[in-house]
C-alpha cells in the first residue's frame, strides 16, 4: 500500500489517470482510478479503472478485448495524477480509434485528427 499512501486521491476516493502508449509515447485515454483500481492494476499488470458512471472497477478490455498492460506508473510531483506507460492491444477510445484524443483545434475548427479503425458497435 506503499504507492496509494502516496497518491493524493479527491474527496470522491479518485485520481485522474493518463495511459500513454510506451513504445510510441502517444497519449491513448485519460480515465479515472480509485484506490482498489490502483492496487489491482498494480498486483496484475493489467489496467483496471474506476467507472464514475457504473460506480464500479472497470477492467480496461473485459468486454472489448482492447486491453492495456500495464509497463511503467508514475505520479506527478503534487501525488494528484498518475501517468501509465501501457502496452495497448487493439484501440483506446469506445469510439474505435487508436486514442481518445482525437479531437483537433485548427485556426479553421475542430477536426478529426485519427481515423474510427473498428466498428465501435462491434
Amino acid at each position: 500500500d506503499e504507492v496509494v499512501d502516496a497518491l493524493r486521491f479527491t474527496k470522491d476516493g479518485l485520481i485522474p489517470a493518463i495511459a500513454q502508449q510506451f513504445d510510441t509515447h502517444e497519449v491513448l485515454m485519460m480515465a479515472w482510478m480509485n484506490e482498489d483500481a490502483v492496487r489491482e492494476t498494480l498486483a496484475t499488470g493489467r489496467v483496471c479503472y474506476y467507472s464514475r458512471s457504473r460506480q464500479k472497477l472497470w477492467r480496461k478490455g473485459e468486454s472489448s478485448g482492447q486491453v492495456q498492460s500495464l509497463v511503467d506508473l508514475t505520479f506527478d510531483c503534487d501525488a494528484d495524477s498518475i501517468l501509465m506507460q501501457v502496452d495497448q492491444l487493439g484501440v483506446a477510445c469506445h469510439t474505435g480509434r487508436l486514442t481518445c484524443f482525437y479531437k483537433s483545434v485548427r485556426s479553421d475548427g475542430i477536426i478529426d485528427s485519427h481515423d474510427v479503425l473498428i466498428d465501435p458497435n462491434q
